[in-house]
């Protein structure tokens, strides 16, 4: 005679989906721009000075920008003879910052985090309407410090040396937490951050990613969306994120905001990058609860009924309607290779699945909700 036994129940202790809510990830934001200031060269008779600028001249913002090109940041200058009070030259620099550098193992540059030392030296070009040259940048800041200090050494092809710059430079970061609440199609929920070096400087507003129809453990785009501080509203734009092959608790993407500087007068500081870390994992299946397909909390667990008919099994379902629930099957509970055999969508409470009967072995079976 064929045997066959439900092992449906068992879902709450092979299949541990928790309906509680996540406990926050850790998040990082932080500008692609440095903020410059002045900068000043001694001079034997007189001091120079040395401003950076995305935006007008006439009001310095101190921003070096990313490029996303070699070399990879770019400004205005704006050199001034204090003696005289009046322009010596303006133009243009491109410049690097230092080699990439990854002491701490976690992918992102040393360099643009405060935890880490951001030294060393770089290069690149200046150019304007009367002169042209290279541009040699010398970096220093300790790790724990936003600020750091710069020195740029300008040398003209024509005249050589103009000078040396030293400018204090400000690596603008923010830290904080991001409570979450994941769906199956979705993650939402609530962003607070505070700069690195001021804790007085806070963001907070909410939040919506949605999961990739393809890859929904691996990438999500975050949708548009605002920020809040001090100054105002922050708004941003949508972007993709994607998890990291390597450190498989950490999401990454850029943020674009349309003024990422509500305290200058035009558009600057637009470009960011958020790094997600999530070691939340609440069904232990080597997938963040940030990105993983967690029971929302009405989800309850599936109640199973099997019977026996003259030609099928019938497998009443009784659970979350809207929720799609797996049906799995194996042959020996001593194995771990479940098998999907049906797959479906509550739209009734209880629901009946239609199961072949066993022909010549013995099979279990168990429902699982995604």
């Amino acid at each position: 005679m064929k045997r066959f036994l439900i092992f449906g129940i068992g879902l709450l202790t092979c299949v541990a989906f928790h309906s509680h809510a996540a406990q926050p990830a850790q998040a990082r934001l932080f500008c692609l721009s440095l903020r410059f200031q002045k900068g000043i060269y001694h001079g034997l008779l007189d001091d120079v000075t040395l401003d950076l600028s995305t935006i007008s001249l006439n009001t310095p913002n101190g921003e070096l920008a990313p490029t996303f090109l070699s070399p990879d940041h770019i400004s205005q200058f704006h050199m001034w003879d204090t003696f005289f009070e009046q322009t010596i030259e303006d133009g243009l620099i491109k410049l690097d910052v230092p080699t990439f550098t990854d002491a701490n193992g976690n992918g992102f540059d040393d360099f643009f985090e405060v935890s880490q030392w951001g030294s060393g030296v770089s290069s690149g070009t200046y150019s304007s309407p009367v002169d042209n040259g290279t541009v040699q940048a010398s970096w220093n800041r300790t790790a724990g410090s936003k600020d750091g200090t710069c020195v740029l050494r300008f040398t003209s092809k024509t005249s050589g040396p103009l000078g040396d710059f030293a400018h204090t430079f400000e690596l603008i970061e923010y830290a904080g937490t991001m409570n979450y609440t994941p769906a199956a199609t979705n993650v939402s929920g609530t962003l607070s951050l505070t700069q690195s070096g001021d804790a007085t400087s806070q963001w907070s507003g909410t939040f919506l990613f949605v999961k990739a129809s393809a890859n929904r453990f691996n990438e999500l785009e975050l949708r548009p969306g605002v920020l809040t501080n001090a100054t105002g509203t922050l708004t941003y734009t949508n972007d993709i994120f994607l998890r990291d092959e390597t450190l498989l608790t950490n999401y990454y993407g850029y943020v674009e905001f349309d003024d990422g500087d509500l305290s200058t007068p035009d558009a600057d500081y637009l470009i960011w990058f958020l790094s997600i870390d999530d070691s939340n994992d609440s069904n232990a299946n080597g997938i963040p609860d940030f990105g993983d397909d967690i029971a929302s909390a009405n989800t309850r667990p599936p109640l199973l009924t099997l019977t026996r008919g003259s030609t099928a099994l019938s497998l009443s379902i009784s659970g979350t309607v809207g929720r799609t629930h797996e049906v799995q099957q194996i042959a020996s509970l001593s194995q771990t290779n479940w098998t999907t055999v049906s797959s479906v969508t509550l739209t009734n409470d209880p629901q009946s699945v239609s199961l072949p009967v066993p022909t010549d072995s013995t099979s279990f079976w168990r429902v699982r909700v995604p």
